[in-house]
């Protein structure tokens, strides 16, 4: 199945997000608490899962020291980039799918 525009972008700026961040030193988790959110929201922001605020986008680029045309430039290209997943993790959902199927049954 393929991505919609819409998720591809979020993939890709969590993508780039991750990047400065790892750039930077932070860690998941203390890069989380000086933006002043919630670690496993970070998470789901990295990858491309959450679709954020502004004011969240603003928190980010504040606490990487980016302007904003730098956190968005050329994302486009990028989403385009952006690999689809693979077999081998559609297979390992499916397996998962499956084993909560019997567990229900």
């Amino acid at each position: 199945m393929e991505e919609t525009l819409p998720n591809l972008l979020l993939k890709a700026l969590g993508q780039r997000i991750r990047a400065l961040r790892t750039e930077q030193g932070y860690s998941q988790e203390a890069f989380a608490d000086k933006c002043g959110v919630h670690r496993t929201f970070m998470g789901t922001i990295e990858r491309g899962e959450s679709n954020l605020s502004f004011q969240n986008i603003l928190k980010v680029a504040i606490t990487l020291g980016v302007s904003l045309s730098l956190l968005f430039q050329d994302l486009e290209e990028q989403a385009k980039a952006v690999p689809s997943p693979s077999v081998a993790s559609k297979s390992g959902n499916r397996r998962r799918e499956s084993k909560r199927a019997f567990k229900t049954t």
